[in-house]
């Protein structure tokens, strides 16, 4: 790999690894468009970039996880209860999402991630209030809960925290506690993707060396070492400082990279 590609996955790595643990959201949303961009610029075949973007993301997202939810259990500041029933649901989920995602043209998945950025970025930038009175479900809703995150999760190459961390905070789940759990969430959905892309992408053909199914290992290795350096620092950082304004800008910088997808999808 030359030294330009290698430089950019080094600071792709580091910049969504400190957004998952700041944010609890953010890391595989950003990681999949830029991801792409390198992708397209060394010549991979233009119908499994997105699927190869999606996987490694999502396979990264397994490293970045253990290192954020590390630094958020020691502050005590994830559900383990609801953890404890939303993790299976949501590796089901991600496998499952996987497979589907392998049958799809790469063009439908990256109008699929541009919709759902595009929708997130949009619910981030509301004002979300909790909903008085309401509580976490049962164990057994959760779970499906969890699937349909991780399903969805699969798709769009990113930890679920787009969507738990919104949901856990309306069923009056204190925030930081929301981006700690989150993070927890981030651990099962990515190992069911990992998985899923694995099997997926056994018989895709036309992959350049260094893919294994639809995991790029090279820029998988170095996204990991740079994200998961930097999760720690942005898990410190969500309990130190009010991260409201940051979400905005980051919003806007959401709605930029979905309109990129949309574009990749419609084939300019």
């Amino acid at each position: 790999m030359d030294v330009g590609p290698l430089i950019a996955l080094l600071v792709l790595g580091a910049a969504t690894g400190f957004l998952a643990g700041l944010l609890g959201i953010g890391g595989g949303m950003t990681m999949v468009p830029f991801l792409t961009m390198l992708l397209t610029a060394q010549g991979f075949p233009t119908g499994e970039i997105i699927k190869v973007a999606v996987a490694t993301s999502l396979s990264t997202i397994l490293f970045t996880s253990i290192s954020s939810v590390r630094a958020h259990l020691k502050r005590g500041a994830v559900r383990v209860d609801v953890l404890r029933w939303m993790g299976p649901g949501a590796f089901i989920g991600t496998f499952l999402g996987a497979q589907f995602a392998g049958a799809l043209k790469g063009t439908w998945l990256a109008g699929i991630f541009a919709v759902f950025v595009g929708y997130s970025a949009l619910q981030m930038l509301r004002s979300q209030k909790p909903t008085p009175g309401r509580e976490t479900p049962t164990g057994r809703v959760m779970s499906a809960v969890g699937g349909l995150i991780g399903f969805i999760s699969s798709l769009v190459g990113a930890g679920g925290g787009f969507i738990t961390v919104p949901y856990l905070t309306r069923c009056n789940v204190a925030m930081h506690q929301a981006v700690a759990t989150s993070a927890g969430m981030g651990f099962p959905i990515a190992l069911g993707g990992l998985i899923g892309y694995l099997v997926a992408g056994l018989d895709a053909s036309g992959l350049p060396p260094g893919t294994v199914g639809y995991v790029y290992l090279p820029a998988l290795a170095i996204l990991a070492l740079a994200s998961v350096s930097m999760a720690p620092l942005g898990a410190k950082a969500a309990h130190a400082m009010a991260v409201g304004r940051l979400k905005k800008i980051f919003a806007g910088l959401l709605l930029c990279l979905s309109a990129y997808m949309l574009m990749k999808a419609i084939g300019y």
